[in-house]
């Protein structure tokens, strides 16, 4: 069935002619909404894009002018503020406008690390033991809390502020990024252990029956000895430092007897608790005495071509193509469920 689908993005986005000659720094920023939209035409489904939208009144203009089936939803914030994207799909929610990916109660849930990590806790997930601390308050370290600590913001996402000054092993060391969190990102900060291991992610498709993809695994390249295995800002996104250091994901190989189900079955247990629909990434790290931690849960992840939620889910036998529309799919049927 051919669909009117509303693309919505914060990136000031238009289509180009064609891509092939332009350079991946010139695209990075917009290149799944590209593949997105590209996918979608395949499809059959005709496209509207809105970009950069920073005001309500134009968005609600769009949806009541157009009338789409659905709104492909690619807001990582609005506003500035990723915190304002649930309120956009709240918004949605009141006027019956069908969208894709996470509702906006589990967005606001999930935006919150430490809110997060505490619900995790305590139905027993095995996440690192951590600290919060706001802003305008005392650092001061629990005693119970040993070194060495990752330090992020209790708030951002995608390893925002996350560098390899994250890790520290000292409580001068401590205090120094959890001000430099406060000061720069303007958030709270959040210390965990840090878990030294391999790096997975699990991708989860679905709002009731779920589906759970092959495990991917972060490879870290050739960093320097005694380099903190961790996926800073530099290693996510910086395409040049990525080639430098080798460093790459794929299929996870030679995983211990049993830990591919056990972390699925951590995904589906995490996924109804928290309230998740659509689509979303669990991240994973192993030790090597073979215990499993749950990072982070991330609803919406990155829905690129090459990044590995579509490249776990083509090793399941899911196609780009499909997968957007199931994707679509899901969204449709989330709208009738409320």
């Amino acid at each position: 069935m051919k669909l009117r689908v509303l693309l919505l993005t914060h990136q000031d986005f238009k289509m180009p002619e064609d891509i092939a000659k332009l350079e991946p720094k010139q695209i990075a920023d917009w290149k799944t909404e590209y593949e997105i939209v590209t996918a979608l035409e395949k499809l059959g489904h005709e496209t509207h894009i809105l970009a950069d939208v920073s005001e309500m009144k134009v968005l609600r203009e769009a949806v009541m002018s157009w009338k789409p089936d659905i709104v492909f939803n690619q807001l990582e914030e609005f506003l500035g503020e990723n915190i304002y994207v649930p309120y956009v799909l709240g918004y949605f929610e009141l006027i019956r406008q069908p969208f894709t990916g996470c509702n906006p109660a589990s967005l606001v849930l999930t935006d919150s690390k430490p809110m997060t990590k505490k619900i995790l806790a305590y139905h027993r997930i095995p996440v690192p033991h951590f600290v919060n601390f706001p802003r305008g308050r005392n650092i001061k370290r629990p005693a119970r809390l040993g070194f060495p600590l990752i330090v992020k913001s209790a708030a951002e996402h995608s390893s925002l502020g996350i560098a390899q000054a994250s890790v520290v092993t000292s409580d001068e060391k401590l205090k120094e990024r959890v001000e430099f969190i406060h000061e720069n990102l303007q958030t709270d900060a959040m210390a965990e252990e840090y878990i030294d291991g391999r790096e997975f992610y699990v991708g989860v498709l679905g709002n009731n029956r779920l589906v759970t993809f092959p495990v991917w695994e972060m490879h870290f390249g050739n960093l320097p000895e005694g380099t903190p295995r961790i996926a800073t800002a530099k290693i996510k996104w910086d395409l040049d430092y990525q080639k430098k250091v080798g460093i790459k994901t794929e299929l996870a190989q030679n995983l211990p007897n049993g830990v591919a189900g056990r972390m699925a079955q951590l995904c589906k247990r995490v996924y109804r608790m928290l309230g998740l629909n659509g689509y979303a990434r669990m991240d994973f790290r192993l030790t090597e005495d073979g215990r499993i931690y749950l990072m982070e849960p991330n609803p919406n992840p990155d829905l690129g071509r090459e990044e590995d939620f579509a490249k776990s889910a083509q090793v399941a036998g899911i196609e780009y193509e499909d997968l957007i529309q199931r994707v679509l799919n899901l969204g449709l049927r989330s709208q009738s469920d409320r």
